[in-house]
């Protein structure tokens, strides 16, 4: 996919430490809050995926076993926006069908998965964080998909070389969505296929998308007031 990962690199550094702890957690025994188990996803049950019962919890726990900060885990929840995408892909797997497929700020690999069910010929799930990189990682290897992930930021490149873009809960703050939106218009205007999955975190410009799909999607996101949200997919008009 020639231009399109020129800010990423495969899984390795951060990714391979961040994979080796990953590795124990999943093995290690006990429950609790604090531990990852290994579950089907709310809206999509055909994707399973390793999820903290309370990521919070989590979080707080491996921070006082490092001995350091770490970043938020996104990856441990199912987001509500990488659910509605992920079912609407596994809905209409022609969108993904033979085609190369990026999923931007994979989180968990929840949408990247789905591509590769619904048949995709090649799946990259690029993330910023390592350790989204090593949860990608170990996600596709439990649901038994080809998925590469890569680590880096791919939002100053310009979109070419992907077939179908895939962009779940992207849109949570002011500041990453004015970078988003112009590389998905990018990827658009080189020919791709952009579908996004969005509950309306209010940084998505409405003018600037159309509504393919809704559906009520339950969360596991932390902390919210409702344990479901209506998510809309939308691609660019």
């Amino acid at each position: 996919m020639p231009g399109r990962l020129r800010h990423a690199r495969p899984v390795g550094g951060p990714s391979t430490a961040a994979l080796s702890v990953l590795t124990r957690e999943i093995g290690a025994p006990g429950d609790g809050l604090d531990r990852l188990r290994l579950v089907p996803t709310p809206f999509v049950p055909e994707v399973w995926l390793h999820l903290a019962e309370d990521a919070i919890v989590w979080w707080a726990r491996m921070e006082a076993a490092a001995g350091r900060t770490l970043p938020p885990p996104y990856w441990a929840s199912a987001w509500p926006g990488g659910q509605g995408l992920a079912r609407y892909l596994l809905d209409h797997p022609e969108l993904a069908a033979g085609r190369r497929v990026l999923d931007l700020a994979a989180g968990s690999g929840l949408v990247a998965i789905a591509a590769a069910l619904a048949g995709a010929s090649e799946v990259v799930a690029n993330d910023v964080d390592p350790w989204a990189v090593a949860a990608v990682t170990v996600n596709a290897r439990a649901n038994g998909v080809a998925v590469t992930a890569t680590e880096g930021d791919l939002l100053d490149g310009d979109g070419t070389g992907v077939d179908l873009l895939l962009a779940g809960d992207v849109f949570y703050d002011a500041g990453l969505a004015g970078r988003v939106l112009p590389f998905l218009h990018r990827a658009a205007a080189a020919g791709a296929v952009v579908l996004v999955g969005d509950p309306d975190r209010g940084h998505l410009p409405a003018e600037a998308l159309e509504v393919v799909a809704s559906y009520p999607v339950p969360t596991t996101e932390p902390y919210v007031d409702s344990p479901v949200r209506r998510v809309q997919v939308l691609r660019p008009r």
